[in-house]
């Protein structure tokens, strides 16, 4: 039976889009996870697109620990497909030699060695004796460090894409090819179909791995994805005689401070490069005729970079070129997958935008088998979540920022890094206000944001790096005048939303671990707990009515937490809405917070009239506020939540109340720091779903006489399961003791243990490079 008459099956327990090499790898993993009905469809052979033409480099070590363990694991799959399927995966391991022109490439490499040490990955430094016995072709002339990963090297694009789908055929998944998607259509029990011109498929998953095509294959669902294709090229050389003669494989060599990259293949060397001058491809859509077609060469976009690679292998120069490819790939705005289920739709996952597919196709394909499966993935995805991005992130903003990413590609990423290119695209009525104030800008969500304010000649730019910035003394300056005096920080690119209705109380008790507040202008602080137990979320719910909620949590992760939202029918009459656009905010806090408020609201701010966690609808300075008692540095203050048509006006307000009593405005950098010397959590810092509660301190808030979303999950790890430090977690003792958003410093109930304390201070200066108070606590007072 051929293709052309193959009976399709009617049903499926997932239905994988794309037969490149990352939706085998989904298919695969999902039947070794015990999916076995489960069916890929790809629209003309395997491979097509992206996968066949690829360089096919396999490294292990990233900035990001937990993709490290993704392309870890990636690396050490090929050899177990061989073995399993039988297929070969053109598997060449001779190594990697990392090279380090700069101090600072010099610092990320050092930093990525000690992780490797941690995790018990192999990549070290080494001689530059034992590198010239490795790879004597190279010119190690001022480079300050090598190191050397023993597992580097590359496979074979082909093969390992087919030993994938033969993996999973033989344990009882189907692919067909010469299948095109031609619509995909939610169903209103949650199920989709997927249509083909050989039939219909009914199923509870869709996963779109489509590629190149992705962006197609998501507007049948109505879904925008941002993404954007562009060229690259790399050449492969003649035959060169050192090589021939040399006998055994040489290390391929990562020289980005160079920009360019170089293997051996064949008998020559294989050299690529991502350039400044680079060139957009099918911004209109993927042609759907595309294939294995390349683009004509255009080797003078890249002569920069040649240049470099000549210079340091002198023999690339001298060899001839046997063959340039140029061929497209497709990015997100930040060069990192897409990936995970659609928050708004149901049993709609994405996989996309995959660069260095080769050394990450196996973790993807395994955590993207278990999110489908189990619900949730084993390690915390958050910086690859195609939740990151929301409607904000349109056309102009992709394309600014995938230009950015493809030119620096080799770029170190600094912490704290803020990357200017497509920006501004989200701001409040303030940002003007706040610019003319000296305001250094971050982004959050596409938010604008304050990150710190440049005093009259202080720089109107922040640098970045491994060592103490530009920024080191204002943040300082801000976190004094908080802790000393008082501080006005803005806080409107926190997540709001509205819970309204006769249904509300049971509804927010059915999601959150916490009871809810039972009197009105009470709040309480929840965790949001995941599907395995962990830390989803941490939440302040405050009760503005009989029937109304207002709830604030991470900004960031806003669009993330909508799937645990989405998973709570909503009661009768019950109705939930996103107000983070409508709504902006103000911390005011330190010392001489309640002097600065009582000049502006006619309400009592006393201890007795308005404590801790108490809340209430004031008007301050004629504006009508949400006040909330609360403060995420840990000192006296509170939230004020307005219109955001009555930001600025609020904004001057207290600002020119505070000048008389010495404070003024506090960016973010200032709160990062001050919330970790009070030893409050952040999520996504040092709440996620790997942590359990217990390693959180977020085990108090939870309340066991109540049913809430994934308890069981929670009981299956509570009390038995104690913090771990060896497991792939990483050292989870030592974290943080009190809630991100939890007591001022006036509330002694919250007191900590002075070690735990001590931790947290030292953390504290490793992120902020200063002292930036006497770490005063609770008990302290």
């Amino acid at each position: 039976m051929t293709h052309k008459d193959h009976k399709m099956r009617t049903h499926a327990q997932a239905v994988v889009i794309g037969g490149g090499l990352i939706g085998c790898s989904i298919l695969y993993h999902l039947a070794k996870l015990g999916w076995r009905d489960v069916i890929l469809l790809e629209r003309s052979e395997l491979t097509s697109g992206s996968t066949w033409h690829a360089a096919a480099n396999i490294h292990g070590l990233h900035d990001v620990t937990n993709i490290s363990r993704l392309q870890h694991y990636t690396m050490t799959l090929y050899k177990q497909l061989e073995a399993e399927t039988g297929q070969g995966c053109g598997i060449f391991q001779p190594g990697s030699l990392y090279l380090a022109q700069t101090e600072a490439r010099e610092h990320q490499l050092r930093i990525q060695a000690a992780k490797a040490r941690r995790y018990g990955m192999n990549f070290h430094e080494i001689s530059r004796d034992e590198a010239e016995r490795l790879h004597p072709l190279v010119n190690f002339s001022g480079i300050r460090c090598i190191m050397y990963e023993p597992d580097g090297g590359n496979v074979d694009p082909s093969g390992v894409t087919m030993a994938y789908a033969a993996g999973a055929r033989q344990i009882g998944a189907e692919i067909l090819r010469f299948t095109p998607v031609t619509g995909t259509e939610a169903q209103p029990d949650g199920s989709w179909i997927v249509r083909t011109d050989k039939g219909d498929i009914r199923t509870p998953w869709v996963v779109n791995a489509a590629g190149l095509w992705a962006r197609e294959v998501a507007r049948m669902a109505g879904i925008e994805l941002p993404l954007i294709p562009t060229e690259h090229q790399y050449f492969v050389t003649e035959t060169i005689p050192a090589i021939a003669d040399l006998g055994r494989r040489l290390p391929s060599v990562a020289d980005r401070d160079g920009e360019y990259y170089l293997r051996q293949e064949g008998l020559g060397l294989l050299v690529g490069a991502y350039e400044k001058n680079m060139k957009f491809w099918a911004e209109d859509g993927t042609p759907q005729g595309f294939g294995h077609e390349l683009f004509a060469d255009d080797l003078e976009r890249i002569e920069p970079n040649m240049m470099r690679a000549i210079d340091r292998v002198p023999a690339v120069g001298a060899a001839g070129i046997k063959r340039v490819i140029n061929g497209p790939m497709i990015w997100s705005p930040d060069s990192a997958a897409l990936f995970g289920p659609v928050p708004e739709l149901t049993g709609y996952f994405c996989c996309n935008g995959i660069i260095p597919g080769f050394s990450q196709s196996g973790g993807l394909g395994k955590l993207a088998a278990e999110w489908i499966v189990e619900g949730e993935p084993s390690l915390d995805m958050f910086g690859w979540d195609m939740a990151r991005f929301g409607h904000w992130a349109g056309r102009a903003f992709t394309k600014a920022r995938v230009e950015d990413q493809y030119s620096h590609r080799f770029k170190i990423h600094f912490p704290n890094e803020e990357r200017a290119a497509g920006r501004p695209v989200r701001t409040r009525p303030a940002f003007a206000m706040q610019k003319d104030m000296g305001a250094i800008f971050g982004l959050n969500y596409g938010w604008e944001h304050p990150l710190w304010f440049a005093a009259e000649g202080e720089p109107d730019h922040e640098t970045c790096g491994f060592t103490r910035q530009n920024w080191w003394a204002p943040v300082g300056r801000e976190a004094r005048m908080l802790r000393e005096r008082a501080g006005i920080i803005d806080i409107s690119n926190f997540a709001k939303y509205s819970v309204t209705g006769p249904g509300a109380e049971d509804w927010l008790n059915a999601l959150f671990a916490n009871h809810m507040p039972r009197a009105v202008g009470r709040s309480c602080l929840t965790p949001l707990i995941g599907r395995r137990g962990g830390i989803a979320g941490d939440f302040t719910v405050t009760r503005l009515g009989a029937e109304e909620f207002l709830i604030v949590g991470s900004g960031m992760a806003e669009r993330f937490h909508l799937r645990f939202f989405r998973q709570m029918p909503l009661p009768e009459g019950t109705r939930f809405a996103s107000r983070t656009e409508a709504i902006c905010g103000f911390n005011v806090a330190g010392p001489k917070a309640r002097d600065l408020l009582s000049g502006l609201t006619g309400a009592d701010l006393s201890d007795t009239a308005f404590p801790f966690m108490r809340s209430a609808r004031n008007s301050v300075a004629g504006v009508d506020c949400v006040a909330i008692r609360v403060s995420f540095t840990g000192d006296l203050g509170w939230e004020l939540h307005c219109a955001e048509a009555d930001q600025t006006r609020l904004y001057a307000a207290l600002l020119d109340a505070g000048r008389a009593l010495g404070a003024g405005p506090v960016g973010s950098r200032a709160l990062m720091s001050l919330r970790i010397e009070k030893g409050y959590g952040s999520w996504g810092r040092d709440y996620s779903p790997e942590y359990w509660p217990q390693e959180s301190g977020l085990d108090r808030l939870i309340r066991a006489d109540k049913d809430f979303l994934n308890k069981a999950a929670w009981q299956s790890i509570a009390g038995h399961a104690p913090p771990r430090r060896d497991d792939h977690a990483g050292n989870r003792r030592g974290r943080c003791r009190c809630h991100r958003r939890g007591a001022d410093i006036s509330d002694r109930r919250h007191a900590r243990r002075a070690g735990d304390f001590r931790r947290l201070w030292l953390f504290g200066r490793q992120v902020t490079g200063h002292r930036l108070s006497e770490g005063r606590d609770d008990a302290a007072r």
